[in-house]
């Protein structure tokens, strides 16, 4: 490597919470998954890149339809990638489901 190379560190992120969870937090995600690679901010969950396994089984259970695999993440959401990348690991992990928050900016889906 030459003086003055940079490298960029690059996650192999399986999985990615998007904005959709941001004051809602519904774990039922965080019960199906194996490895326990959600983190529990105040407002949101964060996948960790450094502990999804790429299992799929979290994406069906969350219904806000928040978390899509790396590749689909729709170009309006893409810096969510970064951001899970980024915070997970400054928050704890998450390893049951309780009550959703369901804060203002939650869309319910259970709403009538």
């Amino acid at each position: 490597m030459a003086s003055g190379d940079v490298f960029l560190q690059v996650h192999a992120m399986a999985f990615v919470v998007t904005a959709a969870c941001v004051d809602c937090k519904y774990t039922s995600c965080v019960g199906v998954c194996p490895v326990e690679a959600f983190h529990e901010a105040p407002d949101r969950l964060y996948i960790n890149p450094d502990t999804c396994i790429d299992c799929n089984a979290c994406v069906s259970e969350c219904p806000v339809d928040a978390i899509y695999a790396e590749r689909d993440v729709p170009d309006n959401l893409s810096e969510w990638t970064a951001l899970n990348a980024s915070e997970a690991a400054k928050h704890p992990v998450i390893t049951g489901v309780h009550e959703p928050l369901k804060g203002p900016k939650c869309v319910d889906p259970n709403a009538g």
